[in-house]
């Protein structure tokens, strides 16, 4: 089942909890994409802002996608503001010391992995994690165009996770629309995520809709 997952980082944080509302018929968990102005060229939320998205979406799967250099600091944090789950870079380190802490908080646990990482970096932790997030452009900014050269590593990782008979969720993060969106399903991702392409459109839950279908398409058509 292809899950789709919008980002917040393209809504309006004017009328935030007004564009939630909007795309949830067709929002399986919430992207929330935090940036520290240290391990990307941006700042946007925290803490804060998760825990008003959680008590105006109760029942919310809320995955904050954390883009810090020091992450470790901040997930107790994130876990008390009302997170699901959490993704924290594999080009950080200290990669076992955090899965671990997330597991202590109850916490999902998710691995993201950069454009130009190469996949062998997350497969010693595909067994520890729940979720990989495979990044399709460099993260820091929203609207930036699929890179497609990064599709064989999603097909290697899903082939990796079938082989060790993982349940494991592959994300795909950067560029998703619905032309886009049936490549990464058919190399098999099945968690995908969408900022521009749904809140950038004038009607977001339809936008959703359409890279749903596509993507469904395509995964069907290829398993």
């Amino acid at each position: 089942m292809v899950r789709v997952a919008p980002s917040i980082l393209s809504a309006d944080f004017a009328c935030l909890g007004d564009d939630i509302s909007a795309v949830a018929p067709e929002t399986d968990m919430l992207h929330v994409d935090v940036m520290d102005g240290h391990f990307v060229p941006n700042l946007t939320i925290g803490p804060p802002v998760v825990a008003a998205i959680r008590r105006h979406a109760p029942g919310t799967f809320l995955d904050c996608h954390l883009m810090m250099t020091n992450p470790g600091d901040y997930l107790d944090a994130f876990k008390q503001a009302g997170a699901d789950s959490c993704s924290v870079h594999v080009e950080v380190d200290a990669t076992a010391d955090l899965i671990a802490h997330m597991r202590r908080l109850g916490l999902g646990v998710g691995l993201a992995v950069n454009p130009e990482t190469p996949f062998a970096a997350a497969r010693p932790w595909l067994a520890d994690i729940d979720m990989l997030l495979i990044m399709t452009v460099h993260p820091g900014f929203g609207g930036q165009h699929f890179m497609a050269e990064v599709v064989p590593k999603v097909s290697e990782a899903r082939a990796a996770a079938d082989a060790a008979d993982l349940s494991l969720a592959i994300q795909v993060d950067g560029g998703i629309d619905p032309e886009t969106a049936p490549a990464v399903a058919a190399a098999g991702a099945d968690v995908l995520v969408a900022g521009s392409a749904i809140f950038g459109e004038d009607d977001p839950l339809q936008a959703a809709r359409a890279i749903r279908q596509a993507a469904a398409r395509a995964a069907g058509a290829d398993r």
